[in-house]
């Protein structure tokens, strides 16, 4: 079988989205403000972006929710959030289009009124086009978004007659899943997040326990699965959703799902799962009669526990609330090394050296009059001194173009920048190349990001068209309908745009 290639495949990649995803700066930063109680400072420095104020929710939802919300928020760690976030090959970057369920106040009870409406605190990730920065938002989720949709301009104003001229930007209305799933949801893995509970990952990740084999051959081969953690993650699945016994559906792959009940001994009886949406499909919700979804969280064993195990990361190279949870009584050091940014170059029968001179790559072996007569002969066709060529390679083409790309596409502009600066110079001045591309890239992505966030585009780059705005129903007529192919829907959208908001190669954990 393919697993043992698989899994290497897999921890490779994950050694990759440990080293670029979550630097050690966003870390240090993040986690000194939340310590002193500055949790809006903290979420800013790891990327994510509040769509909600607590002061705003007590006038909507009342004061206990409220404090409830405030209280969680105290407890978050947006770097630890970011650090377990699903992410999908080949980059690792953060599922787009993602909706994910961090708290359910089930209790709530609506202002005004007796009924009690359960309500999410939700992280969301903006689409595939708009993913630049790889930043995360924080809202809460009550139902379905008020108001009309972006993509349909036009619509009229449920609140009066005539449409308004400006309205608040609301994300999660261009959001292309705005609802938690059940795949997703942290609810039930607190310590993914809340940093009062990330000593519990060692329990729920298994590290004390040695990896189950397949029973049957219908359990999944290999050590990419938690088998060992099933038993007691269905249990606490059925008991959050006020269930005592009954199925529980995992999703193995997109063609692959086993259904699991728990036996009273203990044990758990596989049977595979019928194909297709049917009863048994992965659009199960609970009351309905169909089985709970198992999250992926319970599904795999985490990245971390197996790079450790295979010695591909040591404790150091973990987040530090990762690093004490699963290796009791470490304390992470960060190493760094002193790098004065010199290099050695074969030019004219000798070593010369480059490095920067008031934060500009010169080269350190050459005289100022013999550099001004190489510019000239370079102007006029000639060939330049090795040592010249080598910096100019470097302005276009670096070594650790690779490197900088890596950071630029999970979000660290900060981080690429120092390393583009500590090899060029702060006050160097970047050439036609494919690391000027790669920024000026990064920087278009960051404004595309902030049009979907000021609800301005919710279609796509700017290559596809705006759909057209939605025409206007007349009472005496009825409802208008557009002439045949001129309907601009969202999944007409998607194929415009040649790719999906949930990727079909999603990354196992």
């Amino acid at each position: 079988m393919d697993t043992p290639v698989r899994e290497d495949t897999r921890l490779s990649l994950w050694r990759r989205v440990r080293a670029y995803a979550v630097p050690p700066a966003t870390i240090e930063t993040a986690t000194a403000r939340r310590l002193a109680g500055d949790w809006a400072g903290a979420c800013a420095a790891a990327g994510v972006d509040l769509d909600l104020t607590p002061r705003a929710l007590a006038r909507t939802h009342g004061t206990a929710l409220a404090a409830r919300v405030r209280a969680d928020l105290r407890r978050l760690a947006p770097d630890l959030l970011r650090w377990h976030l699903p992410r999908t090959a080949p980059d690792g970057l953060l599922r787009p289009g993602t909706t994910l369920t961090l708290a359910v106040y089930a209790d709530h009870e609506e202002p005004g009124g007796p009924r009690t409406r359960p309500v999410h605190l939700v992280a969301r990730t903006a689409p595939a086009w708009a993913d630049a920065g790889q930043r995360i938002s924080l809202a809460l989720w009550d139902g379905p978004p008020a108001g009309p949709d972006p993509r349909r301009r036009g619509a009229p104003d449920p609140a009066g007659p005539e449409p308004p001229r400006r309205r608040s930007p609301d994300p999660a209305v261009a959001h292309p899943h705005p609802h938690p799933g059940p795949r997703f949801r942290l609810d039930l893995h607190r310590h993914l997040w809340d940093a009062t509970r990330a000593g519990e990952l060692r329990d729920r990740s298994g590290a004390d326990l040695l990896p189950a084999l397949p029973a049957a051959p219908d359990d999944p081969p290999g050590p990419g699965w938690a088998v060992d953690r099933w038993a007691a993650e269905v249990r606490l699945l059925l008991a959050a959703d006020g269930r005592t016994a009954g199925p529980v559906l995992v999703r193995l792959g997109a063609r692959h799902r086993i259904l699991l009940t728990p036996e009273p001994d203990g044990a758990l009886r596989s049977v595979p799962a019928p194909p297709g949406r049917g009863p048994y499909g992965p659009r199960g919700e609970r009351g309905d009669g169909r089985p709970a979804l198992l999250p992926d969280a319970a599904t795999w064993t985490p990245p971390d526990l197996a790079l450790l195990r295979a010695g591909l990361l040591t404790p150091d190279d973990l987040h530090p609330l990762v690093a004490e949870a699963l290796v009791p009584g470490h304390r992470t050091t960060r190493r760094t090394g002193p790098d004065d940014g010199r290099r050695l170059v074969d030019c004219q029968g000798g070593r010369h050296r480059i490095g920067l001179v008031d934060g500009v790559l010169v080269p350190l072996d050459h005289a100022p009059a013999e550099l001004r007569r190489e510019e000239l002969l370079v102007a006029l066709g000639g060939t330049p001194l090795p040592c010249l060529r080598v910096i100019d390679e470097t302005h276009r083409r670096p070594d650790c173009l690779t490197g900088v790309r890596e950071r630029l596409a999970h979000g660290d502009t900060a981080g690429a920048l120092a390393v583009v600066e500590a090899l060029l110079g702060p006050g160097a001045a970047l050439r036609d190349g494919p690391l000027r591309e790669a920024l000026e890239r990064a920087a278009e992505r960051k404004v595309l990001h902030g049009l979907y966030r000021t609800g301005l585009r919710a279609t796509g780059p700017a290559n596809v068209a705006e759909p057209p705005p939605a025409p206007l129903p007349d009472p005496d007529r009825g409802p208008l309908r557009r002439p045949r192919g001129t309907d601009f829907d969202a999944r007409e959208t998607r194929r415009a745009l040649g790719h999906r908001d949930h990727p079909r190669h999603a990354l196992a954990r």
